[in-house]
């Protein structure tokens, strides 16, 4: 840990955004600044440029990770099924990895939020044992599941009530005006930006393309084109809310997410081989594919400019799960902890043996032998944290 607190830390996340859209880095600087919790979130890229060679802490199977597990990477969305889950929501710096590096950046989370959280050091191991006794039991029971609202528990049964009963035309009016009887976006500064002529006719052009090769080309017909403002470590690169024609009149608008698929931050580090992908935006959505139960609607890699982007319907931001509402009631955190728990061996096992991660048997069996490998897995969260 001496060694990482002798690095340029600020330069080093400089250098990392330095390509990016200076507008959106600026705000990303503001939200790193503003916690701990948030600087972790953002800076994904530091903490597995720190993950030790340690060989104990790297004998863990192969496995499909998302990459950036954290306590607020996971959330309620509508699947192309429509119908609601919960699950891991982010897979931009997916790559083939151990599953200790999974996990462990999981379990720091909850070590570095429990500071914002007001949750007492004790109560927070405790939550980190709660996490890894849903994952162990998980993966020995060998069968991946997912969260459904009929068997939900606590904030998470909650969530999922709440988008159930959320009105799309509700969301819409959130984040657009209505103009002369058509929707416009709303430039807000806070969920989106105005693009130029080149960035519009960019998007526009595309999608005129894609449309042509959907069933229903007329659903994609674009309204409107803003640059989004969404997450902390994405934040700068290239992305944007498109609000499409959709179902036909002012309530049957629907919005997407267009954002470029850049390389994973994590390709410099991990030990593991990793196939060769045609593009980095079918990395991201191949492994969303395999690690989700069901997923987003309109999840899709596609080229722009010699450029991959991953389209996807557009997620409404209160759709993830805020653990400030815990109200002091530890019970509450938890539930949320096996749930969350769960949700990664699954994970682990839906994409089990799929371009090298481990196959079920080897999931299976690495959940029976928890006993040798927790201990080191808590004793490097803790010392990270610090």
């Amino acid at each position: 840990m001496n060694q990482a607190k002798e690095r340029d830390v600020a330069g080093l996340v400089a250098a990392f955004n330095a390509d990016r859209e200076a507008e959106r880095v600026t705000m990303k600087y503001r939200l790193l600044a503003d916690n701990p919790f948030s600087f972790l979130r953002g800076t994904c890229h530091l903490f597995y440029q720190d993950f030790p060679n340690d060989a104990r802490l790297n004998q863990a199977p192969p496995a499909w990770i998302c990459g950036d597990l954290h306590l607020e990477n996971f959330g309620t969305y509508k699947g192309n099924n429509r119908l609601a889950y919960f699950d891991l929501n982010d897979f931009d710096e997916a790559v083939l990895a151990p599953a200790s590096w999974e996990l462990s950046r999981f379990l720091v989370s909850v070590l570095v939020a429990a500071d914002t959280l007001k949750v007492h050091p004790p109560e927070a191991i405790a939550l980190c044992h709660c996490f890894l006794d849903a994952y162990v039991e998980n993966l020995v029971e060998g069968k991946p599941r997912w969260v459904e609202r009929a068997t939900a528990e606590g904030m998470v049964r909650d969530l999922l009530r709440d988008l159930r009963l959320r009105e799309r035309p509700a969301f819409l009016d959130r984040r657009t005006d209505i103009k002369k009887g058509r929707r416009r976006l709303r430039l807000d500064g806070v969920k989106a930006l105005p693009v130029n002529d080149a960035e519009r006719a960019k998007v526009t052009d595309f999608m005129a393309s894609y449309s042509g090769s959907q069933a229903s080309p007329e659903f994609f017909r674009v309204l409107d084109v803003a640059r989004r403002i969404a997450g902390t470590g994405s934040l700068g690169l290239e992305r944007y809310a498109i609000l499409v024609s959709g179902r036909g009149g002012l309530d049957g608008n629907f919005l997407l997410d267009l954002k470029l698929a850049p390389g994973s931050a994590l390709a410099p580090y991990v030990p593991t081989k990793q196939p060769a992908w045609p593009t980095e935006a079918e990395r991201v959505v191949a492994v969303q594919k395999r690690m989700q139960a069901i997923s987003p609607a309109f999840l899709s890699a596609v080229p722009i400019d010699e450029r991959s982007y991953v389209l996807k319907e557009l997620l409404p931001q209160q759709d993830r799960l805020s653990l400030s509402q815990w109200g002091g009631k530890l019970r509450r955190l938890e539930s949320v902890m096996r749930t969350m728990g769960g949700i990664v061996a699954w994970a682990h096992l839906r994409s089990g043996g799929r371009q090298g991660s481990a196959c079920a048997d080897e999931w299976i069996d690495y959940g029976r032998r928890a006993s040798q490998w927790r201990s080191t897995l808590m004793d490097y969260a803790q010392s990270y944290h610090e």
